[in-house]
Formats: C-alpha cells, structure tokens, sequence
C-alpha cells in the first residue's frame, strides 16, 4: 500500500470473532474497516461508504452472500467494487460458484489473517492502478474531443474559403491553381472523415448503457446512400437492394457508419461503372450459435482480393488497395469491426482475385438483445 492511501475496506460476517480478528489486523496495517452482519446492512454501508473492497461471507442471516452481491451488482453505486467472497465451505462447486458470480477472489474459513491480509492489499493495489487507469482514459478521452472539434472548424472555414475564391475568381484562376485549389479541398475533406471516425471509434469505446431496438434496416441504408449521393454520381455506380429487409436489433447510428464505410469501399474499388449488389439472409441457427441472426452484404464487380489482403482487411491502419492511388486512411474497417461485435454480431469478407468482393456483417435477429 502506498504510504498516505486510506483505503476502506467494508467486512461482512455474521461471527463477531471474525469480525475482530480481521478488523485489529487490517486496521493495524493502516486500513479503514467498515463492518456489517447481514446482507441488508452490507448494502446499506456499501451505497453510503463506497468502500474500495468487500470481503463478503457466503453463510449470512437473511439473503446470503450470493444474494448481497447482485444486488450489490445491480446498483450503479456498489457495482464496480470488488468482491472477495469469504465461505467454511470447501466444496469446489461453490468456489466455482463464487469466481462466477463475479468474485475477484475467494478465502476458505478458518480466517488466516496474513492470507487475509495479502489478499486484500493485493486487490486493493489492483483497484487503485484500475482507478488511475479509468481517470487518464478519461482525460485522455476530453482531450482527444477537444482537439477533434478544435481542427474541424478551422478545416471547415478552410474549405470555405477555397469555394469562396472559386466561385469569385473561376474566370481568373489558371489551371495549376485551379488543381491546388482542389487539392486543398479534397484533403480538407479527408482530414475531416479522419476526424470523425476518430469520434466514432471514441463512441463504440464510450458507451456502456446503449439502447438497442429493432433497426429499419431500409431507412438505415437509404440514410447511408444519401450521405454518399456525391460519390454515387461521380462514379456512375448502378445500385440494386431487396425490396424488403429482415429486421435485426441494434443501433442505428453504429450500423450507418457500417454501411457507409462498406459503401464507400464498394463505390471507390468496384468496377467501371461500379455494379453493387445490397442483399440479407437469416442465417440457421447452429449448436454453437443457438441464437438468430442475420447477414447483411455488399457486393461490388471490382477486383477481388488475395487470400493474403483479406487477412488484413480488418486491422487498425491497414489499407484496403496498397496499389491505388485512391484508398483510405486504414480506420473504417477496423471501427466496422469494433462497431459490430459491440452489437453482437461479427464481420467478414469473401473475394477472388478477378471475381469482385462480398463483404457481410451479422446482427442479432430483432428480438434478442446480443450486445457486448
């Protein structure tokens, strides 16, 4: 223990022996001990001290030590604080029982204190480095926020300036400008997708406590077509989708970006004019997969691609075309990834050299909550 750190260490157990024996021995070691009898006072002195550790009996008057934990598990307040389940019994099945439940760790009775001891300045030390974790992501995360928003506005008024003088002076202007002036806008414009892939990444990370629903999945792909309607004209790309689509649950604004990362890819590598095909199946359910889910693809008549690029597809910073002028910056995949197995489904893609490619992603059939 760090000299200076007052942790709090709530006990709960039903033998006063106990009781002093640990509480004279943690004290003695600079601890703050709480104490409690039963599981209704253990949940009581939890939510009111927030205590850094429970060492919590199994055998209690009243609800059991299993019982105190899910409730303790299932109050925002007590939820994230570790439990080190205490039991007489020696049985494996209720050790097992225990690490299930959530335990961080398990101590047999008789106590030993110095086991008890050790145990508790072990998970203490855990719980610090863990809090210290979670305060510098946080900061880390506000940080990245700020600097995101701080560069989209000056790209933003960049961007406008350059049409500005473009619309002004188009009679003007020589063709190198010209091209530099377009060379500004379309870099402006691609540090400004980075940026907000950047935020979409932070989200998936971000966010515990999502509300999952049945998607339309037609608005979705519709809503993502319109955001790509540009690129959709610029490429003569001719666009074919069922006229009705199975229902998943998930998150709409998450699968969007899904779609228009699958999209973007498709329209930019597909063939001259790109042919994409948009397309869903409800796949069987499998003793390994007991729950319904669904395939949504994308096809495009572009290229193919080698076993060895496949591979690659889907980690951070790789790119898609290595040998094209025209490629991204090796962040849409990978948060495509992140985005759908937070949502309880998986990615994937099949292709040949010359035969085009078909990339799917799954989602839970509506009706099964399967996020991660």
């Amino acid at each position: 223990m760090s000299a200076g750190a007052r942790h709090v260490v709530l006990l709960v157990d039903d033998t006063i022996i106990n009781l002093k024996v640990m509480v004279e021995d943690l004290q003695a070691h600079g601890l703050e001990v709480i104490t409690a009898r039963s599981g209704e006072a253990a949940l009581e002195r939890a939510t009111f001290a927030r205590p850094d550790l429970i060492l919590l009996d199994i055998d209690l008057p009243g609800i059991d030590g299993f019982e105190t934990w899910r409730q303790l598990k299932a109050n925002p307040v007590t939820r994230d604080i570790p439990v080190i389940f205490m039991t007489a019994l020696t049985d494996v099945e209720d050790k097992v029982r225990g690490f299930a439940a959530g335990g961080v760790d398990y101590i047999t009775k008789p106590i030993q204190v110095e086991e008890v001891r050790s145990r508790v300045t072990t998970h203490l030390t855990i719980r610090s480095l863990q809090t210290q974790l979670e305060e510098r992501v946080a900061e880390l995360d506000a940080f990245a926020h700020t600097v995101a928003h701080d560069l989209k506005n000056p790209l933003t008024t960049m961007i406008g300036y350059v049409q500005l003088i473009e619309h002004m002076a188009q009679d003007e202007l020589s063709d190198t400008i010209r091209l530099a002036l377009t060379t500004i806008v379309q870099s402006s414009y691609k540090m400004t997708s980075i940026i907000d892939e950047l935020l979409i990444l932070a989200s998936v990370q971000r966010m515990d406590d999502l509300k999952l629903g049945p998607l339309s999945m037609q608005r979705v792909v519709q809503d993502s077509l319109t955001r790509l309607s540009q690129l959709v004209r610029e490429s003569g790309a001719q666009i074919s989708q069922p006229e009705s689509w199975p229902v998943a649950q998930g998150y709409a604004p998450w699968v969007e970006e899904v779609w228009v990362n699958y999209l973007t890819n498709a329209l930019k590598y597909g063939g001259t004019p790109p042919r994409i095909e948009l397309g869903a199946e409800r796949l069987p359910t499998t003793p390994e997969q007991p729950h319904a889910m669904i395939r949504y693809w994308v096809r495009d008549n572009g290229r193919g691609m080698t076993e060895v690029e496949r591979a690659c597809l889907f980690q951070e910073f790789s790119r898609l075309d290595r040998h094209r002028a025209m490629h991204g910056h090796g962040l849409g995949l990978s948060i495509v990834q992140r985005i759908i197995s937070r949502l309880g489904g998986s990615v994937g893609a099949e292709s040949q050299p010359g035969t085009g490619s078909l990339f799917y992603f799954t989602l839970p059939a509506a009706g099964y909550l399967g996020m991660r």
